[in-house]
């Protein structure tokens, strides 16, 4: 090899350092331009769990007491379910062969995504449907869709607060959403509210036949159908659980905080759950990103 050429490949080599270095510069760059939203809600020993599950305890083990005695730290001791305030459903919730939470690569809870903001089209036990959404924002497939419903106004930390409404009353999905979902190729699903699924194709419809009857007579007002006839239970009772979890789309639920900053925009998402091994959902922390 001549000198000629050896300089010639120290000089590209060179060159190609330079290059990896502002394009490492601009991507900091970016990074630090972007706007972060916290999708997440506050969590407490107020939160409320979802009905019959049990709820967030917190308590001391251990305190400071003093500066020159006692234990010389802080220490708490957690007891909740998985289902407080904003968490993951994940697939062994409903499908024992599933994955647990800590067997998800990373790379499934982040990505191109989408907050649907529909709470200006729906009510008390109202239906959404693919089309709603469709007609609201740009939805692609692979993306993560998160549903803005509204009903986060009700959750517990909010002035309107109304635990009832929140996990009773909340919107739902339509016949066809699941199917629509599945074909879509989802990476996962966000909902503002208590559940994925409508309240009354869940046990909640047992727990509370008034509201049951209300939904009803709202269901047949509109579309001139009972509920088990446009819901038949053998097909829709837990439907965005038992029939989704199998196909590994999962939904996280009691979405808030920022939420209604980024109605209708596409963004980057991202939720990050416990890596849990034995855990069949998490509490988790969700955020968006927008240039």
């Amino acid at each position: 090899m001549n000198s000629r050429t050896l300089n010639s490949r120290t000089l590209n080599f060179e060159l190609n350092k330079q290059e990896i270095k502002m394009e490492l510069n601009s991507f900091f760059e970016f990074m630090q331009s972007l706007k972060m939203y916290d999708l997440t809600q506050p969590l407490s020993i107020h939160t409320p769990p979802w009905p019959s599950y049990m709820p967030l305890g917190i308590q001391y083990f251990k305190r400071i007491a003093g500066a020159h005695s006692g234990q010389g730290a802080n220490g708490q001791i957690i007891t909740t379910s998985n289902h407080v305030g904003t968490h993951i459903d994940g697939e062994i919730h409903f499908f024992a062969s599933g994955r647990s939470i800590g067997q998800v690569p990373m790379e499934e809870w982040i990505g191109p995504g989408v907050v649907v903001d529909i709470s200006d089209s729906v009510n008390d036990y109202d239906l959404y449907s693919p089309e709603l959404l469709m007609q609201k924002a740009e939805i692609k497939k692979g993306d993560i869709l998160i549903i803005n419903t509204g009903y986060h106004r009700y959750a517990w930390d909010q002035p309107e607060s109304d635990e009832l409404r929140y996990f009773v009353k909340h919107p739902g999905p339509d016949p066809s959403f699941h199917t629509w979902a599945l074909d879509m190729h989802l990476k996962w699903i966000g909902v503002d509210c208590g559940s994925a699924d409508h309240p009354m194709n869940t046990i909640i419809r047992n727990w509370h036949p008034g509201s049951f009857n209300e939904a009803e007579q709202k269901l047949i007002a509109k579309y001139g159908k009972t509920w088990d006839e446009m819901f038949p239970p053998e097909e829709y009772y837990q439907v965005m659980h038992l029939k989704l979890f199998p196909k590994k789309l999962v939904h996280a639920e009691n979405l808030g905080g920022d939420i209604d900053k980024i109605s209708n925009k596409r963004v980057w998402i991202g939720l990050f759950p416990l890596r849990g091994i034995e855990l069949e959902s998490s509490m988790c922390r969700i955020m968006a990103w927008e240039p």
